[in-house]
């Protein structure tokens, strides 16, 4: 792949790595971020813009990854937004996790302006940002997928063009309803095994050669019994996702019931001052309730 000119606004947990791998291959990266701009990358070839306006002024392809949906409305048309420094041509890229409503939106005033658009919501937490593993489920036409994929492969590994601009987003907050409720079952089960008498860890190994075998139950799962909280994909985040699975089940007239409860659990750890604690800690939830943390005597 021939050097490229990349942009990259929004240098958090995700964004950072996501942000190293593309200066370490050798593109040329214009970076922005609303805070300070991490060592690793102030010390880097990245070179550091003012604001999304230049970034955007500078770069092809400009890349955004902040946390919600008026995070990305700001950096693409507030004061200074990547709009205002964009030329017919241009491809934006919005990694974050957002709205799939307001994503058509956006893609629509960005196509008015002879540029195009991808949304491109990422899966696989901070560790798949940092091992460039992630799951990027994309949103657009296929000839600007096609021209973007190589950036992708540098971040990711399983990727798909899912349709047009939003069915991204969409496939996000499905990924998103799916791990919830899969966190809830792997504590639920914990929580019971644990109470019961079981060791937990050894039920969780014997489950792992099972039907019941999953990623959580493999990742999340050793968390809950190790009692290892620090993010990962803090619950805030999670919230924000699944307030958006709820909000457009209401407008599509979907009912999503477990979904609801998944959010009342975090809702809940969220009470105890856990925003920030990774989403395994839904299992704190469930062990106020049965008075009982896992790995204690019974």
């Amino acid at each position: 792949m021939s050097q490229l000119k990349l942009g990259f606004v929004g240098l958090g947990i995700m964004g950072t790595p996501m942000a190293g791998h593309l200066i370490a291959a050798g593109h040329t990266v214009f970076i922005s971020t609303r805070s300070k701009v991490p060592d690793e990358l102030a010390k880097s070839a990245a070179i550091v813009c003012t604001s999304p306006a230049e970034v955007a002024s500078q770069a092809d392809i400009i890349i955004t990854m902040v946390p919600d949906t008026p995070d990305v409305e700001k950096v693409l048309f507030g004061e200074h937004g990547i709009a205002s420094g964009l030329t017919k041509g241009k491809i934006v890229v919005d990694m974050s996790s957002i709205s799939p409503i307001e994503t058509k939106v956006f893609a629509q005033k960005i196509n008015a302006l002879g540029c195009e658009y991808l949304d491109a919501p990422v899966s696989g937490g901070q560790l798949g940002a940092k091992g460039a593993t992630l799951t990027i489920m994309v949103g657009g036409s296929e000839a600007t997928f096609a021209k973007v994929k190589p950036v992708f492969e540098l971040m990711g590994k399983n990727i798909t063009l899912v349709g047009g601009n939003g069915a991204g987003q969409v496939t996000k907050v499905a990924n998103q309803i799916i791990v919830a409720l899969n966190i809830e079952a792997v504590a639920e089960a914990l929580v019971f095994a644990s109470k019961a008498g079981a060791d937990p860890a050894k039920v969780r190994e014997a489950l792992m050669g099972g039907f019941a075998s999953s990623k959580i139950l493999e990742v999340h799962g050793e968390r809950m019994i190790k009692r290892t909280f620090d993010p990962g994909f803090r619950i805030e985040l999670h919230q924000k996702d699944l307030n958006l699975a709820l909000s457009s089940a209401k407008a599509l007239g979907v009912s999503l019931p477990n979904t609801a409860s998944a959010q009342e659990l975090f809702n809940s750890c969220s009470a105890y001052g856990g925003k920030a604690w990774d989403h395994s800690a839904m299992v704190k939830a469930l062990e106020k309730m049965a008075n009982f943390e896992i790995g204690q005597k019974v």
